[in-house]
């Protein structure tokens, strides 16, 4: 199984969890759903050093990371609340539909934080291509960041195709400007404008 097959399956067990855990304080479920915890903590610790990771998959955990760190905070303190009682009905109703208002506009601003962070990255990104036929690993790397972008920024990452489609618009590109520029490869970069992914190449001689 590939890293990439890894972190999906990562971010597919997260999901679980935060319904398993909402239907628990919902009065769903009887107990915390541990195993669902386990299995993301483990898969969280498998990966924590980076090995093995190219700059994509790094991002991409990180993000998905970072969403775990804070929805556990926030799960921990809603359990607390549970097991401990309520002294009053009004308690007993925070229990149920979450932490009092500013707890959760505190949890919504690490999470705008978090995402806002993994953007800044995304722009700091960039994939130098000379033949991109021959380079795949980068062209692959340019892709699934280009795809974690439009997540992040919201957009329907369905509409950037499939790889190999990308891939030959990428050795489209480059053939083109190498052509007009004369230069020995392309950089390419991603830029968010106004919610908006956009990718971006320039001759680098």
């Amino acid at each position: 199984m590939t890293i990439d097959e890894e972190l999906t399956i990562l971010e597919e067990a997260l999901r679980r969890l935060k319904i398993d855990y909402d239907a628990f304080f919902g009065g769903g479920l009887k107990r915390p759903p541990q195993d669902g915890e386990w299995r993301v903590q483990s898969l969280v610790k498998k990966f924590s050093d980076g090995r093995g990771m190219n700059y994509a998959q790094r991002f991409r955990y990180n993000a998905i990371a970072q969403r775990y760190a804070i929805f556990s905070d926030l799960w921990r303190q809603k359990t607390k609340i549970k097991e401990e009682g309520y002294r009053r009905q009004q308690d007993a109703l925070l229990g149920i539909q979450g932490l009092r208002h500013e707890q959760e506009t505190a949890a919504a601003k690490e999470l705008a934080a978090a995402e806002a962070s993994s953007l800044d990255r995304v722009k700091s990104f960039a994939v130098l291509c000379a033949d991109p036929s021959a380079e795949a690993d980068r062209v692959r790397e340019l892709y699934n960041t280009m795809i974690e972008a439009r997540q992040l920024a919201g957009e329907n990452a369905a509409q950037a195709g499939n790889f190999d489609s990308f891939q030959a618009f990428v050795q489209k590109k480059t053939e083109q400007l190498r052509q007009q520029h004369n230069c020995s490869a392309v950089e390419y970069t991603l830029d968010i404008d106004n919610g908006r992914v956009k990718l971006k190449a320039k001759a680098h001689k």
